[in-house]
């Protein structure tokens, strides 16, 4: 019994030592400099040798606060030189220089042979003769299928119900079963325009299918970050029975030009103001935003927007020549990972 009793006061011993070694090794850690840390202030610049890093420290704690004091000076010298900028342009008046442009990746992105300039007449000659161009002269007016995946969960119905709120004259139906080749043709004949299929794996959408009837043609689209209605906060009310008005953001290039032409040609080109409703849809590296929201007039000069829904992003995988066909369908562009995403700069739309 003696012997257990030394043995545990010998453990006790042992851990009131590394206790004490704690605490005087924080304390070195947090020593020196003692006014320089009370007043939150960094240290001073003679304090670490030339070429010295701080990664080279080897105690962790000290490490972790040399750290976050030389975040706090890079802000610091950050936030002053901003002020000084400031003072110096007010000085200035009209006389300042205009302001930098930020460096970012879609100001830096590869120049594209494909881009569309508006006042080519090759690219005026090809929207007067597309598949699109009765639409946008108003000859014919958009009529839209809606359908799922076969065996649809909850989540995805409601997707394709809130969609046929947001797009005009489009009506859901169910697929039953039926393949999308029996399903075109019964869609030509009851005049229908554009067929949309929402896919997906695991109770949750992934996948857009927009083929253009009755001569294509067909996009497939990645469909990700989708939200319906309620999961969206401080939404407004739903929204009406109104045309909505259309923007097509940054579709700059020939391909994003004619998915650009797509997506407005489900909707009918006498949009009614008076609903104050929006449907955007902004491609920024690639990534399609789907946005739709109602616009309130505050005063003359402020606008403020409500987000309606349903919200998600698309990204294109293929656009195919004619109907749905992916066995013998002929592919104007194929999405290729490994060849095409060599560069962050590089985008196709």
């Amino acid at each position: 019994m003696a012997k257990s009793g030394d043995k545990s006061s010998s453990g006790g011993k042992k851990s009131l030592k590394r206790k004490a070694a704690a605490e005087e090794l924080q304390e070195a850690a947090f020593a020196g400099d003692g006014a320089t840390e009370s007043e939150g202030q960094p240290p001073n610049a003679a304090a670490f040798p030339p070429g010295f890093s701080i990664s080279e420290i080897k105690n962790k704690q000290r490490r972790h606060l040399m750290f976050t004091r030389w975040k706090q000076q890079q802000r610091k010298e950050k936030l002053a030189a901003k002020k000084k900028l400031k003072k110096e342009r007010e000085a200035l008046g009209d006389k300042a220089p205009p302001k930098p442009v930020p460096k970012t990746i879609d100001n830096q992105r590869v120049y594209d042979e494909t881009t569309v300039d508006p006042n080519d007449e090759e690219v005026a000659y090809d929207e007067a003769t597309d598949e699109f161009a009765s639409y946008f002269n108003k000859q014919t007016s958009p009529k839209i299928l809606i359908t799922t995946s076969d065996r649809p969960h909850g989540r995805t119905v409601r997707l394709c119900e809130q969609l046929s709120t947001v797009i005009p004259n489009s009506h859901v139906y169910y697929r039953r079963g039926l393949a999308l080749k029996k399903i075109i043709p019964q869609c030509i004949t009851r005049d229908f325009t554009d067929l949309i299929v929402i896919n997906e794996d695991r109770k949750t959408p992934n996948g857009l299918i927009l083929s253009h009837l009755p001569n294509g043609p067909t996009a497939h689209f990645k469909m990700s970050s989708v939200r319906l209605r309620k999961e969206i906060k401080r939404r407004g009310k739903d929204p009406t029975e109104h045309i909505p008005e259309i923007i097509l953001n940054n579709f700059t290039t020939r391909l994003g030009h004619s998915i650009g032409r797509m997506f407005a040609s489900l909707f009918p080109h006498n949009p009614q103001f008076i609903g104050r409703q929006v449907a955007t849809f902004h491609n920024q590296r690639d990534y399609i935003f789907f946005r739709f929201h109602r616009y309130i007039f505050r005063s003359e000069k402020k606008v403020g927007i409500q987000e309606l829904g349903p919200r998600f992003t698309l990204k294109l995988r293929s656009l195919q020549k004619g109907t749905f066909d992916s066995k013998y369908g002929e592919y104007e562009w194929v999405h290729k990972p490994r060849e095409m995403d060599t560069s962050r700069r590089k985008f196709h739309l």
